[in-house]
């Protein structure tokens, strides 16, 4: 069993791994091309015009917080279906990520989905859109990690008052002549 640093140092490593021009074979150390799912990887990055997009990761408590980015014409925005779309680039984060922590570590990663994501659409101009989603999981092999806002406990709280209670707050030292004032 891989202790909490580990879990997260392999996530993290994981992320890494998932770098701009990864879809080339050439720009990789050992000459694989990797798909990761993100609109990015579709058409030639030299000829073809750019398509923005990328996620990142992040940890708080037992939950992993998947971020994606990505810039939209607005033919796309229009279609009802943008939900799913985004869900489907999710899903094929997850199962890079859980094939290269399996990669990383030789463990298993098990993430359980919490919901679905949240979209949130700007408009940059008339012709495109930014689209920032956050999707949030739940790590299975976490163990001894709180879970972000629930209330302390009270062994911190009794030792603080002990030493509240030693006293000396407002009183002076036994090697202070200075005159008292009134």
């Amino acid at each position: 069993m891989a202790s909490v640093y580990d879990i997260v140092k392999g996530i993290n490593q994981a992320a890494a791994n998932a770098y701009d021009g990864t879809q080339v074979a050439g720009y990789n150390a050992d000459d694989k091309a990797i798909k990761i799912g993100l609109r990015r990887e579709k058409g030639n990055p030299i000829t073809d015009s750019r398509v923005m997009d990328g996620f990142k990761v992040r940890i708080s408590g037992p939950k992993l917080i998947v971020s994606y980015q990505t810039e939209l014409p607005m033919r796309d925005v229009h279609n009802t279906k943008l939900d799913e779309e985004i869900e489907q680039i999710y899903a094929d984060i997850v199962k890079f990520l859980k094939k290269e922590y399996k990669s990383i570590t030789k463990e298993t990663l098990k993430l359980k989905d919490d919901g679905p994501c949240r979209i949130l659409l700007q408009n940059m101009s008339r012709v495109r859109t930014w689209a920032e989603c956050e999707k949030i999981y739940t790590i299975q092999g976490l163990k001894d990690v709180v879970e972000v806002g629930e209330p302390s406990k009270e062994g911190l709280e009794k030792r603080f008052k002990d030493f509240l209670e030693q006293g000396g707050l407002g009183t002076r030292p036994k090697n202070d002549k200075r005159k008292k004032s009134e």
